[in-house]
């Protein structure tokens, strides 16, 4: 099997052009790959297929085999990949995925692509379209006891269920203590990926994102939409945010009139290789 590891502000995933390679078991797949030991390495696998809707479908798993709706970095990899590669000589792609279509402006440097913005839709606060098991409305600093300590959390969903917890300090967080137990907790019927924020000032904001089915990752594409929105929401930033995360920096801006929200950062291609599966 062919393929290319790429990573987006370190969000790695393993990248297969389905067009041709036939994927019999990607939920297996994606945990054999995934292992850093005895695999590729990376946060997942992520299927590029054809699209009858649109120019490609993006089908992403996580690193314990379960699926996602979307991934915010994976998918501006598929754009550098298909661009790259020659599949497409577009610019502009609409990207299929289980939270809907996904739409990709490409910025290409010679005959590569170096950074993409993707719109990424009109965030979900609907608690039952999230899911969150809370009546009402919307989930705005609702407080939630995780493990004899009492939390806030601002939920959003992006396609993909999103809890924000605002912290003082994003170093000091016991990420991986506190991580799975937010994952699995009671309120999140489909689990939950929990980000933990600090607000630097008006324009700029530190995250930690433990992602559910993979655990704490360098960065989350959909992640920092949801907790740009949050802090929007709150009152708490301007409408456009540079999320600073641990494997680099992404761009979100809210655009009010349209309710939608457009991220921009890098994509990378690291290496690409031959995966024995047998």
């Amino acid at each position: 099997m062919r393929f290319s590891k790429m990573q987006g502000c370190g969000n790695d995933y393993v990248y297969v052009n389905c067009f041709t390679e036939d994927i019999k078991d990607p939920n297996e797949l994606a945990k054999k790959v995934s292992d850093r030991h005895f695999g590729i390495g990376s946060d997942g696998l992520v299927l590029i297929k054809p699209s009858t809707e649109g120019d490609f479908t993006m089908h992403m798993y996580n690193a314990d085999g379960s699926q996602s709706e979307m991934c915010g970095n994976a998918i501006r990899c598929v754009g550098k990949y298909v661009y790259d590669h020659k599949m497409t000589d577009k610019t502009h792609l609409s990207i299929e995925t289980l939270a809907g279509m996904k739409y990709l402006d490409l910025s290409v440097e010679g005959d590569k692509v170096v950074e993409v913005t993707v719109d990424m839709g009109s965030p979900i606060l609907e608690p039952e379209n999230i899911p969150v098991n809370v009546s009402g409305t919307r989930v705005i600093q609702y407080p939630i006891k995780v493990e004899d300590k009492e939390y806030e959390i601002t939920c959003v969903s992006m396609g993909n269920p999103h809890a924000v917890v605002f912290v003082e300090d994003t170093k000091k967080v016991d990420i991986e203590n506190i991580g799975p137990k937010f994952e699995h907790h009671e309120l999140f019927p489909k689990r939950i990926n929990t980000e933990f924020v600090q607000i630097i000032d008006r324009k700029h904001i530190n995250m930690r994102v433990w992602e559910r089915g993979t655990g704490e990752t360098f960065a989350c594409g959909t992640g920092a939409n949801a907790s740009a929105y949050a802090c929007i929401l709150n009152g708490f930033t301007e409408d456009e945010v540079t999320v600073h995360m641990l494997g680099g920096d992404l761009k979100i801006r809210y655009d009010r009139e349209l309710n939608r929200l457009f991220m921009t950062g890098p994509a990378v291609t690291v290496f690409e290789g031959e995966y024995y599966t047998n």
